[in-house]
């Protein structure tokens, strides 16, 4: 009897163990770090109290990073998540048509990104670029897209939306799947509109899913790295430096260690804010029966 009482901590315990490894720890040791001046060169991590985030909350270019983060985050969340909504409705068809669609954009998401970043940077040359040359068979005048500050934050968003769109389109779609026909039968007898089954039937039904991709969507954003390090190097002007990217930049080039966990731990503490805005505003909204 007192041994059946230990199993479930029992199971429970390499989960925990896991846990306390991968996450609990290395967000310790981050904010112990963030309160020293470590430089990896010198092996020695003098305490120095709150410095670090005294000379980041000091720095103009931070404010200008951690803008550039949010508007990233806000336009990639919000343009994704409309286009995967309108896209799923599409094909929640059993069409052949449909069929291939749902193979062909979800192929961007199983290829490196590395691999669509140098792709889309041939794509958006400003001398021998696709997208200028179809610009100027409508009579629009060639733009550098990666190359001015005001075009190089609405190509890292379009690469981005691009990249995840396919993703996020089938985790939709087979919420719409999910969802039983003989609840929109029942609407047809009662002669309801498509709108309202729409916003009344479809949404409530599929707000689960929404939620979550809401949530991952909005922390794959603000953890966005690869595609400013190929296509721009934050550039130019610091116009598209996010804060992963910042991090980097003093962690391994300026090695500033303790300064870079003081970024980091800003960071972490601006994904914990929004996620629980998220589930204090919306978790109501979502309707798990």
């Amino acid at each position: 009897m007192r041994n059946s009482r230990l199993y479930p901590y029992l199971l429970c315990a390499p989960a925990m163990i896991a846990l306390f490894v991968f996450v609990v720890y290395p967000i310790g040791y981050l904010i112990y770090l963030s309160f020293t001046n470590w430089n990896i060169i010198n092996p020695v991590k003098k305490f120095i109290g709150l410095s670090n985030y005294e000379t980041l909350f000091g720095r103009a270019e931070f404010y200008t990073v951690a803008w550039n983060t949010f508007i990233f985050t806000f336009f990639v969340v919000i343009i994704t998540l409309a286009l995967s909504l309108v896209l799923a409705i599409w094909f929640n068809k059993n069409t052949k048509f449909n069929m291939f669609g749902q193979a062909a954009i979800f192929t961007p998401h199983i290829i490196s990104l590395v691999s669509i970043s140098m792709v889309w940077m041939w794509i958006m040359d400003p001398d021998i670029g696709l997208l200028n040359y179809l610009l100027g068979l409508v009579g629009i005048p060639p733009l550098r897209w990666l190359q001015s500050s005001s075009t190089s934050m609405l190509s890292i968003i379009l690469v981005s939306v691009w990249k995840g769109l396919g993703y996020y389109t089938l985790v939709i779609l087979a919420a719409l799947q999910s969802i039983p026909t003989s609840i929109y039968e029942a609407c047809e007898l009662d002669n309801a509109s498509k709108t309202k089954v729409f916003f009344k039937i479809t949404l409530p039904m599929i707000s689960p899913q929404l939620f979550f991709l809401l949530i991952v969507m909005t922390i794959a954003s603000f953890k966005v790295f690869d595609t400013i390090k190929i296509m721009t190097g934050g550039g130019p002007n610091n116009s598209t430096n996010m804060l992963v990217y910042y991090i980097y930049e003093y962690a391994f080039v300026n090695m500033k260690i303790g300064y870079a966990s003081a970024v980091g731990v800003v960071l972490l503490g601006f994904v914990s804010i929004v996620t629980i805005l998220y589930f204090r505003l919306l978790s109501k909204r979502v309707h798990y029966q």
